[in-house]
């Protein structure tokens, strides 16, 4: 008997954005693989998506529209049919409409899935939201501080091809754990590691790769932008300064020079916490290894300072001249390397006129200080809030609203969708048609669906369209098919594009963008004003911030007053086992995790009197959760870490997120989440928690 294996892609926020195939008998899903002959996924699927097949049959899965029937946050329903569903929500929103304009209404959408059709990246729903006038939803939560600190730099937020790492003689992974969070790059770090690459891990924990790195220097969390001058000043003092390439491919450099300068080893190591010696050995380390490439992930950029810290960061490789080199340079994001038509999807050419844009990092202001027009509506798709956002009670304040009408579509009854006033059950990756690219490849991949959706379980493009149907709008574009909508994003003269359509990709399943192998993004010069790579900008400048590259210092971190009663640094990483809050109600991967815990140095929790193994509460004024404490010198002295991704209805209903302050950092909106000082203080002894599974 022929069994059919179906292309497809996984859906969730990591940068690997995998290629799968899955294995169909007699229409169910039996088994599930990365795609061998795929480049960068080589066969190979995370400890978290190996296990998504039975994910998608779990028991708790939402199969049926449900009416709230309890108060808000109770999480109590009742099973109704699509029309009565959509038949309330049009109401609703028609009311909402009505007293306050399409802007009342907020389209909150997640990360949950990062697919063109049905997610993020093409901005699912956008043109049902633009033909109802809604606010626009600014998606701020992850990684935008750093893509706009690096446009300032380079004219761009893209960097190098993370497949070109294997040509590196030295590695810098700063802020970056790619073992947990992308573990199809340390593959090509190896490759580069068996032909002599040195690799440093830049970060305040001794991660899962760190620790087998070469080399781990931990700063103090937000003071990278200052190790990197202090490393350029070394680079200075050491003459290997590429001359040539300063001169010719760069702008502000006597002006940048400047401010190196000014960041000498000792200064350098008051700022960052790092010895004087290690940062003299890593920038003679720089100053004689080309090329030389950084490879950097989002923690870094969540904080006050976080804009700034990429911005220079990406200055590094100009000094060296490393963005010349097939090997070189610094790996942030590739996502605008797919040149596809996704204006041909978000058609904002139908609003009407003009909206405001609310943060998705602030939603507890939007619910409770926004008032002109208040936020009314609230639809949530493929995202958490509640567990995921800062500023955690406020936002529990503002989803109990009972004057607000709250949507929420998703797979399972989430912390979120316990204040749901109608839940909508949603597809997963299987059961619909998805295009997704990567933004830590360059690769697209088509998502076929394999099989029929259970129960009555709806794509987002349907839900919409059955909305925008029940809402009686005209608009033809509102009704476009999954295929259609396809074709309309592959419908594009970009030259990444060439040879590539919808035909060709659904029947390979993937393919890779029209660019060379080892290619050097910025040979022919960098999109800026100058078309020169931007020490000093002038567009930085008009837009309210230093004009040089240099170090912004984190707000909380850097407060010497507030130290003093909140002596910790808390860092909220990414979990081995969960993605963001995806898995986070899977029975065996919450086992493998473990209950929810803290570590700290063993200075920190000798002064505090805690012991392994304790309950301890960690807090401030905006608020507490409690974990077990564990002790270890994976963290710096100063510095608290623990994970994110646990649901709140299962660890006491609070989480780290109840600490951090709902603030944006310097460029783009972005969130603070590791900003963030608090205080541990020991609850109770009980036995030390031995649970996590290291697989």
């Amino acid at each position: 008997m022929n069994v059919p294996l179906v292309p497809g892609a996984c859906p969730l926020d990591c940068a690997d954005a995998c290629s799968w195939q899955v294995t169909v008998r007699d229409g169910e899903a039996v088994a599930l693989r990365g795609t061998p002959d795929h480049p960068y996924t080589r066969g190979t699927l995370c400890v978290k998506v190996n296990q998504f097949l039975e994910h998608t049959r779990a028991p708790d899965r939402l199969l049926h529209p449900l009416r709230r029937v309890g108060r808000k946050g109770e999480g109590r329903f009742e099973r109704i049919n699509w029309d009565s569903a959509l038949e309330e929500i049009a109401q609703r929103l028609r009311q909402t409409i009505e007293r306050h304009g399409g802007e009342a209404i907020w389209p909150y959408q997640g990360t949950g899935t990062l697919g063109f059709l049905q997610g993020l990246q093409g901005r699912a729903g956008s043109r049902l939201w633009n033909v109802l006038g809604a606010s626009r939803h600014d998606m701020t939560i992850c990684s935008i501080a750093g893509l706009a600190g690096l446009r300032y730099t380079l004219g761009v937020s893209m960097g190098i091809d993370p497949e070109s790492l294997a040509y590196s003689r030295l590695v810098l992974l700063w802020g970056s754990n790619p073992l947990t969070s992308r573990h199809h790059l340390w593959k090509v770090i190896q490759r580069a590691r068996r032909k002599g690459a040195h690799v440093v891990v830049i970060d305040p924990i001794r991660s899962r790769s760190a620790a087998q790195a070469d080399e781990h220097i931990a700063p103090i969390p937000g003071s990278d932008a200052a190790l990197a001058l202090g490393l350029l000043h070394v680079v200075l003092q050491e003459g290997a300064e590429d001359r040539e390439y300063l001169a010719a491919h760069t702008v502000g450099w006597e002006v940048f020079r400047q401010r190196v300068l000014e960041f000498d080893p000792g200064r350098t190591a008051r700022e960052t916490g790092v010895r004087e010696e290690e940062i003299v050995r890593l920038g003679r380390r720089i100053a004689r290894s080309r090329p030389t490439a950084l490879g950097v992930s989002q923690g870094i950029q969540r904080h006050a300072g976080g804009g700034a810290a990429l911005r220079t960061l990406a200055c590094l490789p100009a000094v060296t001249g490393d963005w010349q080199r097939p090997g070189g340079g610094l790996l942030y994001s590739t996502d605008g390397y797919f040149g596809a038509n996704r204006e041909a999807l978000y058609r904002d050419d139908l609003l009407r006129r003009p909206v405001r844009t609310l943060s998705m990092t602030r939603l507890a202001e939007g619910l409770l200080e926004v008032d002109d027009p208040p936020v009314e509506a609230l639809v949530v798709y493929g995202a958490n809030p509640l567990a995921s956002s800062p500023d955690q009670n406020r936002i529990r304040r503002g989803l109990a609203r009972e004057d607000l009408f709250t949507v929420v579509m998703d797979h399972f009854q989430t912390d979120t969708a316990d204040y749901a006033d109608i839940l909508l059950p949603a597809t997963m990756q299987t059961e619909h048609l998805d295009v997704h690219d990567g933004y830590g490849h360059l690769y697209v991949n088509w998502n076929e669906p394999a099989v029929a959706p259970p129960g009555e379980c709806l794509s987002t493009t349907e839900t919409f369209r059955r909305l925008a149907r029940a809402m009686e709008l005209t608009e033809p574009a509102l009704y476009a098919g999954d295929e259609e909508l396809a074709s309309d994003l592959l419908d594009s003269a970009h030259p990444s594009l060439a040879g590539i359509t919808v035909d060709t990709l659904r029947t390979k399943g993937w393919a890779r963008l029209a660019y060379p192998d080892a290619f050097v993004p910025f040979a022919n010069g960098f999109p800026t004003p100058s078309g020169k790579l931007e020490f000093v900008s002038e567009t930085a400048r008009a837009d309210g911030h230093d004009a040089v590259a240099g170090y912004v210092p984190a707000s909380e971190t850097d407060d010497a007053e507030r130290a003093r009663s909140l002596p910790l640094v808390l860092l909220s990483v990414a979990n081995h086992f969960f993605l963001n809050t995806v898995f986070g109600n899977k029975p065996e991967l919450r086992r493998r995790a473990g209950p929810p815990y803290v570590v700290l140095h063993p200075q920190d929790a000798a002064a505090s009197g805690i012991a392994a193994g304790d309950r301890v509460r960690i807090s401030n004024e905006r608020g507490a959760f409690e974990a077990l404490a564990r002790i270890d010198d994976v963290v710096r002295p100063g510095v608290a870490m623990t994970t994110k991704g646990h649901w709140l209805k299962f660890t006491g209903g609070s989480g780290p997120n109840a600490t951090v302050d709902e603030r944006d950092a310097d460029m783009g909106g972005g969130a603070v989440f590791h900003d963030n000082r608090v205080r541990i203080t020991p609850l109770a002894r009980s036995e030390d928690d031995s649970s996590e599974d290291g697989g």
